[in-house]
């Protein structure tokens, strides 16, 4: 139980609330008064909107995440909201006591009960961008329509399918409704699952519309993969553009046609040059996924080199992202089997951290104007 104090440090934001009653301790919440993340006892907390907790702590330089357990979540749901009730004791008249009151409506068990909430309107998240975290995701799709890379387990058992505008239109009320007053926290719209844009647009375009609807003046953002979107000419991306699509994301990989041939994933560095040189013309914002230490030793000087020279080659410019994301090899996947068959080794935990320094230096020298940023799948939270 917190000791009472009255140096708290209370910020109540447009769209969210923070309170700190010391400089170990930094707590904030949304407008429906759930907390967002906290910082306490050396350690940074994230609480997702189903209620799964994440702990980090750099340790040794490294950066390390967990989750929690259910009764680990409970205990730091109490801890959170044991400070709440110290403010309202300690300063029953505070800046933020509308606020605070939707605050402590809240029990440790009520908040791990979102969980249901949640389930009921979301199917599986598995993955998104790290600068969509804080978004609204619909589920335009579930899964992936290709889902035969040897080395993505995130949509695995999981049949592609398209919701009907009906069925999207139920689907983003349930969206609004969870969220509540927070939807003011999530600035933009994701169009999910793995590569929901692949639609024809005249299926895009009423579901876009009805997410607008719900939620409006808000900026679109999606997945696309190679091999299926550059089967859409130029004009039907300036359309989805003028709907209010602002960024794609696409999983490239590797500019080594080989390692994506071994991975058993569609498309070439002659297509993904070709595709990015489309959108870029339909006036969009793009960003690239690069896996670092994706085919071993085997693989790891002809990724390098083929990477960087198609990167060298994109028409990247400042808005735009280069992510490169360290691999993370799945024991029971058909890449670790075909691995085992070639006698592949995995890139240590260093020589994974030197092709990241090689690519982001050698990116750099491509005189690219887009931003690096690194991508650990791990730290994946919605």
């Amino acid at each position: 139980m917190p000791t009472s104090t009255t140096d708290w440090l209370l910020d109540a934001k447009a769209a969210s609330t923070a309170i700190s009653p010391n400089r170990q301790e930094v707590y904030s919440f949304d407008l429906a008064g759930r907390p967002i993340s906290w910082f306490s006892q050396g350690k940074a907390y994230k609480r997702s909107l189903a209620s799964n907790v994440f702990g980090r702590k750099t340790i040794g330089g490294k950066r390390r995440r967990w989750q929690l357990s259910n009764a680990e979540a409970l205990i730091q749901f109490e801890r959170v909201l044991s400070w709440a009730k110290a403010l309202r004791e300690t300063q029953p008249e505070n800046s933020i006591s509308g606020r605070l009151e939707h605050i402590l409506a809240w029990t440790p068990e009520s908040l791990l009960a979102e969980r249901e909430r949640f389930n009921a309107v979301y199917q599986p998240i598995s993955i998104l961008p790290p600068d969509q975290y804080q978004v609204v995701v619909l589920q335009a799709t579930f899964g992936c329509s290709w889902n035969r890379c040897t080395f993505c387990n995130f949509y695995q058992n999981r049949p592609f399918s398209t919701k009907s505008p009906e069925a999207f239109a139920q689907h983003v009320r349930g969206v609004a409704e969870l969220l509540g007053p927070a939807e003011n926290l999530r600035r933009s719209i994701f169009l999910a699952d793995g590569n929901a844009l692949i639609l024809a647009n005249h299926k895009l375009k009423p579901l876009i519309q009805i997410a607008k609807k719900q939620f409006p003046g808000r900026d679109i953002y999606g997945f696309v993969d190679v091999f299926s979107g550059e089967k859409k000419p130029v004009q039907d991306w300036t359309q989805l553009h003028e709907l209010g699509l602002r960024r794609v994301y696409i999983g490239l990989e590797t500019g080594h046609d080989p390692l994506l041939e071994w991975m058993n994933k569609p498309g070439s560095q002659e297509q993904a040059l070709n595709f990015i040189y489309s959108l870029k013309h339909a006036g969009l914002q793009v960003s690239i996924i690069i896996m670092v230490g994706a085919g071993g030793d085997v693989f790891a000087k002809a990724h390098e080199e083929d990477t960087l020279k198609l990167i060298a080659q994109l028409p990247l410019v400042k808005g735009d992202i280069i992510y490169l994301s360290p691999f993370v090899e799945h024991p029971e996947s058909l890449y670790a089997q075909k691995a085992a068959e070639i006698s592949m080794r995995q890139l240590t935990e260093a020589e994974r951290d030197a092709q990241f320094l090689t690519f982001r230096e050698g990116i750099h020298q491509s005189k690219t104007t887009a931003r690096v940023a690194l991508y650990h799948i791990q730290e994946f939270i919605y």
